[in-house]
């Protein structure tokens, strides 16, 4: 399944919730007016799309009204469609060009923060890029037994110290790692306790000093982990993450799971962060680069994607013909093979069963005492 569909089938629950509530209101209109845009606001932030964007899409509406681009309610989807794409565009691409370049994921407990490094670990080696990961969430408990294990399944290095150590000194550890080996990607796990903004901002202040001095001119992006079944939520979190952490990205997990996939136009358009990935799956490579067009596409429209992902089913085809053929072509060899030597051995054994058996030479009989007295009687 590729990129566009994986997002489209995420979105389904949002679609089914948001878009079929959009498509029965535009029914019910025949004609543009101002309880159309008090109806279609109302859906938006039941959507969790917020009230400040809701408003503002409502309003972009009215404009395009008033100059005659939209002439009927069915031409208001289409709009709405293109609103969304525009407002969620920009940022989303990771700007990842030095080797090493750094990621920090920040994010509280619950979220899928560590399941999400493991994700974007595969996702970068996969690409054929070295990735090194450092465990500097020092202090949850088993937070670095959690992330070994997705270590292992992602197949890349991991640096880690023991539980309660200075978080600095693994992400120093993790860096002259990178260096020594050439890793070309660092993922850093680091807090995310919100519930003391003091010493979350001293701990992420003393690492980024740490990587200011070891990685002066690298790229970072330091990644904000949400869980988007929480909705509105999701944003609160953003804003209070933003206020303690220069975060230049959103993860937006369990997507396919929640009707709340609106939040997303809240983050971008209220906070102005970007939505650098979205998970939509429970499989290692369910986490998706974020593409606002296809999200757009995705909340109002079902999308089979057909075009592009037929293209290499007559490709794939003849690759398993030609497969099977040279499998079964051993098989015939091989127990052509076995056959011969086993008639053959039958054969022989047949032959040497038929030969006349030579005649041994009689052994004269024998005569005791008594065979004497018989002859002679």
């Amino acid at each position: 399944m590729g990129i566009f569909k994986k997002i489209n089938f995420g979105l389904t629950k949002t679609r089914n919730k948001m878009a079929g509530a959009i498509d029965d209101m535009l029914d019910s209109f025949d004609e543009i007016t101002d309880d159309l845009y008090t109806e279609l606001e109302e859906i938006l932030v039941m959507g969790d799309v917020g009230v400040t964007t809701a408003v503002e899409i409502t309003e972009r509406l009215r404009d395009e009204a008033a100059k005659g681009k939209i002439k009927d309610a069915n031409e208001i989807r289409q709009k709405i469609k293109e609103i969304v794409a525009e407002m969620l565009d920009g940022g989303e691409d990771m700007g990842l060009i030095t080797v090493p370049s750094i990621i920090l994921v920040i994010g509280v407990n619950g979220v899928g923060k560590t399941t999400t490094i493991g994700k974007m670990a595969a996702m970068y080696k996969a690409q054929g890029k070295s990735v090194v990961l450092g465990a500097a969430d020092t202090f949850r408990a088993a937070a670095i037994d959690q992330l070994q294990i997705w270590a292992d399944r992602s197949g890349v290095e991991i640096i880690k110290h023991k539980e309660g150590a200075d978080p600095a000194a693994v992400v120093f550890d993790t860096i002259n790692a990178a260096k020594a080996r050439d890793h070309e990607i660092i993922i850093i796990d680091t807090a995310g306790r919100l519930h003391n903004k003091k010493n979350l901002m001293d701990e992420l202040n003393k690492i980024y000093r740490v990587i200011d001095r070891e990685l002066p001119y690298s790229d970072r992006e330091v990644l904000l982990v949400l869980d988007a079944t929480t909705g509105q939520n999701a944003v609160n979190q953003a804003r209070e993450f933003k206020s303690v952490a220069d975060i230049t990205g959103i993860v937006l997990t369990k997507l396919d799971g929640t009707a709340r996939g609106g939040v997303v136009l809240a983050i971008k358009n209220e906070l102005d962060i970007a939505v650098k990935f979205v998970g939509v799956g429970e499989q290692i490579d369910d986490l998706q680069p974020f593409k606002p067009l296809a999200f757009a596409d995705g909340l109002f429209d079902r999308i089979d994607y057909k075009e592009e992902e037929d293209e290499h089913i007559p490709i794939a085809e003849e690759v398993v013909e030609e497969v099977v053929e040279d499998i079964v072509e051993e098989i015939i060899e091989e127990t052509i093979e076995e056959t011969v030597e086993d008639v053959v051995e039958e054969v022989a054994e047949a032959e040497a069963e038929e030969e006349p058996q030579e005649e041994q030479p009689k052994k004269k009989e024998k005569r005791g005492f008594f065979g004497l007295f018989n002859r002679h009687s």
